[in-house]
């Protein structure tokens, strides 16, 4: 290694700098005050965990994203914790155990071993919320809401959201009762909406049967007519299947009531997290950026996995990429440049003003330089005798 590769960063990892730093942790505070203030508390997880711990009900595809090393304290494996979901279930489970109804938010950096995609690096900054206790329909309709409004609290232009219910297509590739290599292909050719691959795959299924209904719900996207369109298809065929339906048009209608200026969709392809949820699923999307900026749902399953059953649902959302799409209008007032004076009187009328402002004390050598090329627009003078802020000139 030369040296300097020595300052070389891996792929998909950079440092952030002024003034994008700032930017970021002023929307990372913002949407944590907003998660707070619809009653979530804050939690911290660890940035490290035992795998088992890491890994519990989430399925294989988070095991792929997750860098592992060795514990030289116990000689367990560990793992960097590549989504704080599992994390915050794991804490309501066992490190709170609270009965009733928990709140969870968090924010932080999460460790991917390759990026999700072209657009994203290795260590996004997450942010969410998890609900706790409750599998109503309004605690599902309680975080879709609070997950657009943190859209709101970002700027983001033009939101689209996506909602689906995994139990859909659970259902109907359970009655399918193929062997395990064909729901695997089946799974892959949906999520990845190849309407050939399943053409091939499910093409010999007799008119209203289950895989005939999943090759048909695969051409299926779009407003309010793609959800008329799926209950035609789906019609007759479960009581269940018609209440998640039903379930997605009540969801939706009074989320378009409360935000107007989302548009609303449905994606029966719409696979994401199907490894650990197990009912309604969304995703919000903005124009030109090809994966969603924020995405949830219902996932049961977990709280099972950890030895006490709850009923949970949640989102998480990446705040670096939420900054970069975002249109915040960040209103923040210059600093105030002080003297390198030794005054004692200065010196309280700097303390005083740092109370609310950002007050930069010029050190010795800086005495001739530019204020304003250190972000100031006000400086302190000496004037008749009392340390006053003035304007520059």
């Amino acid at each position: 290694m030369t040296v300097s590769d020595r300052w070389l960063l891996p792929d998909g990892v950079e440092d952030i700098l002024p003034p994008l730093a700032g930017r970021i942790e002023s929307l990372r505070r913002d949407v944590m005050d907003t998660c707070q203030r619809w009653g979530y508390q804050l939690v911290i997880p660890p940035l490290i965990e035992y795998l088992e711990s890491l890994f519990t009900g989430t399925g294989h595809d988070l095991e792929l994203q997750t860098f592992k090393l060795t514990d030289q304290l116990t000689g367990r494996m560990m793992g960097v914790r590549a989504d704080m979901t599992p994390q915050a279930a794991r804490i309501d489970a066992h490190t709170l155990g609270q009965d009733g109804i928990t709140r969870l938010c968090y924010a932080g950096h999460v460790l991917h071993t390759r990026p999700r995609h072209m657009l994203t690096g290795r260590t996004p900054i997450q942010a969410g919320c998890e609900l706790f206790g409750s599998d109503s329909e309004a605690a599902d309709l309680e975080v879709i809401s609070l997950m657009l409004e943190t859209l709101r609290v970002a700027g983001l232009p033009r939101v689209h959201l996506d909602l689906a219910h995994v139990s859909i297509y659970e259902s109907l590739i359970g009655e399918a009762n193929v062997d395990r290599n064909t729901e695997e292909a089946i799974f892959d050719a949906m999520a990845r909406k190849s309407v050939p691959e399943l053409d091939e795959l499910l093409g010999d299924c007799a008119e209203g049967s289950a895989g005939a209904r999943l090759r048909a719900l695969a051409r299926v996207s779009g407003g309010p007519e793609a959800l008329d369109e799926a209950r035609r298809i789906l019609q007759g065929a479960s009581a269940d299947l018609d209440a998640a339906l039903d379930k997605l048009g009540r969801v939706s209608d009074m989320l378009a009531r409360d935000f107007p200026e989302v548009r609303y969709g449905f994606d029966f392809c719409e696979l994401r997290g199907y490894n650990y949820h197990t009912g309604l699923v969304f995703a919000a999307y903005v124009p030109g950026h090809g994966d969603a900026v924020a995405k949830g749902g219902r996932y049961d399953a977990i709280g099972s996995d950890f030895g006490r059953a709850r009923p949970a649902t949640g989102f998480s959302l990446d705040i670096r990429a939420l900054v970069s799409l975002g249109e915040r209008v960040q209103h923040r007032s210059g600093s105030v440049w002080a003297p390198a004076d030794q005054d004692q009187a200065l010196e309280g009328v700097i303390s005083g003003l740092r109370m609310t402002e950002t007050v930069i004390r010029a050190l010795p050598g800086e005495e001739d330089c530019d204020p304003a090329e250190r972000g100031c627009d006000r400086k302190l003078v000496k004037q008749d005798g009392q340390w006053v802020v003035k304007a520059l000139d």
